[in-house]
C-alpha cells in the first residue's frame, strides 16, 4: 500500500501527523527517525515527513534522520525541528529566536507552491519553537513568513524538499489537514487507500498471529478504550481464548461497576471475571500524596492482581491486552524513537510491571497507533451502540488522579457525590455530548464558608470541561454563566463536605486535561 513516512524525531504530535494524512485516505506508518526506512517499506513509501522534537539541532545528540532517507528520491516535508534539521544541514543557519513563536500566528504567502493550493493569505497557523530560521542554504527559497516576520515555509528549488516551521497537524491550524493532503495526495501522488475498516481487518490478523492459540487477557478499565479492545479481540480470537476481567479498584465513578459489567455481559465473552479490591488499592494508596507513585502503585498492583487472579482461575499466562493509546504512549515518553519527553507516566505504559510484559512480547496493544477520536471510529466499525464509544474519556487509575494529594474511601465517596451530579447535569442540560472531557476534581485544601448562619469549613471541587479534537490539544468549554452557577450550587447544597466550586480556565498546553 502507498505509505507516508512520518519520522518520530521525539514530537508529542508524530502520530498525530500520521492521523491527518490517515484522514485524507493516505495510510501514513510512523518510524524511528534516525534510522533508515525498513527494506521491506521503501518500495511503498512515497514520500517522508520529518517531525517536530523537544530537542535543538544545535544539542550534542540531538536526532538527525539518516543520510539514506533523504536520498530515496521521494518529497520530503519538514515540520518545526524536521525543518530546522534539513536547513541546518544544507548549510543554512538555524539560531535561537530573539522572539519566540508559540500559538496562532498568521501567515502571509510570498510564492505559489503545491503545498498551498487552496489555502488563502493570511490564514492562521500554529507555532512551537525557539529556535529559527536566520539565514536559508544555497538554493532555498522562502514561500512564507509569520506575523513576526520570521520564515515560516521554505522549499529547495532543485528539488522536491520543502519545509514549514509550524504544525499543521493540531486541530487549531487552519486548512492543516488540507495542506497535508496537498502533500500526500498532490505532491507525493499517493493513493487513498486507507480506511478504519481495513485497520479492523489488519489488526485482527495481527491478534491473531500474536496470539496464536494462547489464551489472552483483557484488563477492563470501563473506559472506551478497554472497551474497544475487548470487542475487536473478541471479533479476532474465539470466544473460549479471551478473558475480560474488571477489577473493581474503588476508584471509579458511582455506579461504574454495574454498567461495565452490563456491557460486558452484551459484548457475548465466555469468560467475565470481576474482581472486588477495592480495599487493596486504599491500603496501597493511604498516605500516598504524590502523583507519579500513585500511578505506580495503581499499575502495579493491577498486575498483581491479575497474576493473582490467572493462578486462582487456572488460566494460562497468556498474553495480556489493553487499550493504550498513543496519547499514553507519548505522554510517557514511549514514542517509536527515543527522543520523547516524559509528561507523565501513564500507569498502563511505565508500570514496571507492564515494562516487563512489554519486554516479554507478551503485550497486546492494538490501540498503540490511534488517538481517542478514531478509537471511537473504531468501535463504531465493530457495531458498539453509541451511549459507549461516546462516553468522555476516563484515566485508568480512576479517581486516584482525581483526587490530589492522599487517597481514602471518605475522599473518593465526597468525590463520586460531586462527580455524579456534574456528570448529571450535563447530560439533562444536553452539554456532555458538545465536551470532550468533563470531571470534577478533590483539591487538597479546605475553604471557608457560610452554612446557615453559622461558620462552615468545607472542601473545594474543580470542575473541568474542555473541548478537543485527539486530546493533544484542548480548549476551556465555554459554559454558559447560568449553567456553571446552577451546577455548582447543586453540587454545595447535596454535597455537604464541599464548600467552594471552582472552574479550572486552563487550556491544552499548558495545561494538561487532567490535573495529575
Amino acid at each position: 500500500m502507498d505509505t507516508i513516512a512520518v519520522l518520530d524525531f521525539g514530537s508529542q504530535t508524530a502520530q498525530l501527523i500520521g492521523r491527518r494524512i490517515r484522514e485524507c485516505g493516505v495510510y501514513a506508518e510512523i518510524l524511528s527517525g534516525t534510522d533508515p526506512i525498513p527494506e521491506h517499506l521503501i518500495d511503498q513509501v512515497k514520500g517522508v515527513v520529518l517531525s517536530g522534537s523537544p530537542s535543538s539541532v544545535h544539542e550534542d545528540g540531538s536526532p538527525r534522520v539518516h543520510p539514506s532517507v533523504l536520498s530515496l528520491g521521494v518529497p520530503v516535508l519538514g515540520i518545526c525541528y524536521g525543518l530546522q534539521q534539513i536547513v541546518h544541514e544544507a548549510g543554512g543557519r538555524v539560531s535561537r529566536a530573539e522572539r519566540r513563536e508559540y500559538g496562532r500566528s498568521r501567515l502571509q504567502l510570498h510564492q505559489e507552491h503545491a503545498l498551498f493550493n487552496g489555502v488563502p493569505d493570511g490564514f492562521v497557523s500554529w507555532m512551537s519553537h525557539g529556535d529559527s530560521l536566520a539565514e536559508l542554504p544555497q538554493g532555498f527559497v522562502m514561500l512564507a513568513e509569520s506575523e513576526h516576520g520570521l520564515p515560516a515555509a521554505v522549499r529547495n528549488a532543485e528539488s522536491s524538499i520543502v519545509g514549514i516551521q509550524f504544525h499543521p497537524e493540531v486541530s487549531h491550524c487552519e486548512y492543516g489537514t488540507h495542506i497535508l493532503r496537498n502533500f500526500a495526495v498532490d505532491i507525493c501522488h499517493a493513493a487513498q487507500a486507507w480506511s478504519m475498516e481495513q485497520y479492523v481487518d489488519t489488526a485482527r490478523e495481527t491478534i491473531r498471529t500474536t496470539a496464536g492459540s494462547e489464551s489472552v487477557l483483557v484488563l477492563i478499565s470501563g473506559g472506551v478504550d478497554s472497551t474497544v479492545v475487548a470487542a475487536l479481540i473478541l471479533s479476532a480470537l474465539p470466544g473460549s481464548q479471551v478473558h475480560l476481567m474488571y477489577v473493581d479498584t474503588g476508584l471509579m465513578r458511582a455506579g461504574e461497576t454495574e454498567e461495565v459489567t452490563k456491557t460486558l455481559e452484551q459484548l457475548g465473552a465466555e469468560h467475565i471475571h470481576v474482581i472486588d479490591a477495592q480495599d487493596r488499592f486504599y491500603a496501597e494508596l493511604a498516605g500516598k500524596p504524590d502523583p507519579e507513585e500513585k500511578r505506580r502503585i495503581i499499575g502495579d498492583l493491577f498486575i498483581s492482581i491479575q497474576q493473582e487472579e490467572l493462578a486462582k482461575r487456572q488460566i494460562g499466562e497468556g498474553f495480556l491486552a489493553q487499550g493504550t493509546l498513543y496519547t499514553d504512549m507519548i505522554e510517557s515518553g514511549k514514542g517509536v524513537g527515543t527522543y520523547a519527553k516524559v509528561i507523565k507516566s501513564h500507569h498502563n505504559v511505565r508500570s514496571p510491571l507492564v515494562q516487563k510484559k512489554r519486554d516479554e512480547g507478551l503485550l497486546i496493544e492494538p490501540l498503540s497507533w490511534l488517538y481517542k477520536d478514531e478509537v471511537r471510529e473504531l468501535g463504531r466499525v465493530l457495531g458498539l451502540p453509541e451511549h459507549v464509544v461516546g462516553r468522555h474519556p476516563f484515566p485508568g487509575p480512576g479517581l486516584a488522579v482525581r483526587i490530589l494529594g492522599a487517597v481514602s474511601p471518605e475522599r473518593v465517596r465526597v468525590l463520586q457525590a460531586a462527580d455524579r451530579i456534574y456528570i448529571d447535569e450535563l447530560r439533562k442540560r444536553r452539554l456532555y455530548d458538545e465536551i470532550w472531557q468533563a470531571f470534577c476534581v478533590l483539591l487538597p485544601v479546605s475553604s471557608v464558608g457560610v452554612a446557615g448562619d453559622d461558620r462552615a469549613y468545607g472542601g473545594v471541587v474543580a470542575l473541568r470541561a474542555v473541548v478537543s479534537v485527539d486530546g493533544m490539544t484542548a480548549d476551556v468549554y465555554p459554559f454558559e454563566s447560568r449553567d456553571i452557577l446552577e451546577i455548582s450550587a447543586r453540587i454545595t447544597n447535596e454535597v455537604p463536605e464541599v464548600g467552594r466550586v471552582v472552574y479550572d480556565v486552563s487550556s491544552k498546553p499548558p495545561a494538561t486535561i487532567e490535573w495529575e
